[in-house]
């Protein structure tokens, strides 16, 4: 199962951690501050790999729900079959700004240390079939 990870950078500390958590846990997850390189085409790069993602995760802060590029991410994977059931909103600090359609009944929604937040994901995810066909998450290492 591969998972692209949306985050604040402001998050990113809480973010590491989590993304360690999930690897020990068997989930591939693609996050920009070990994939992207000086020189990538930082847009290209985050939509190919959207693009083949089976899951999206969105950590859930004040910082976060401000960001421009995190709302796209979120609209792009809301508008493609491939994520139905697998967008999970991540609690990392509760806010009021959380985008209303991820604060509905129908998205899974953990919270808790990064260690328990991704427990939980991992059960998630581990517990669906992937979707048919997943291409392999885009690295240039």
């Amino acid at each position: 199962m591969r998972a692209f990870l949306s985050y604040s950078h402001e998050d990113r500390y809480w973010a590491r951690q989590f993304v360690e958590h999930l690897k020990r846990a068997g989930i591939e997850v693609w996050f920009d501050e070990s994939e992207l390189l000086p020189g990538d085409n930082w847009a290209a790069r985050i939509g190919s790999t959207l693009e083949s993602a089976d899951a999206l995760l969105v950590l859930i802060s004040p910082a976060s729900v401000m960001s421009p590029q995190l709302r796209s991410e979120v609209q792009f994977a809301l508008g493609s079959e491939r994520f139905e059931r697998r967008v999970i909103p991540v609690i990392v600090e509760p806010t009021a700004e959380m985008p209303w359609i991820l604060n509905t009944n129908t998205f899974a929604r953990v919270s808790g240390t990064p260690a328990e937040a991704a427990a939980q994901v991992a059960r998630i995810l581990l517990s669906q079939p992937a979707p048919a066909n997943p291409a392999s998450l885009a690295s240039s290492h």
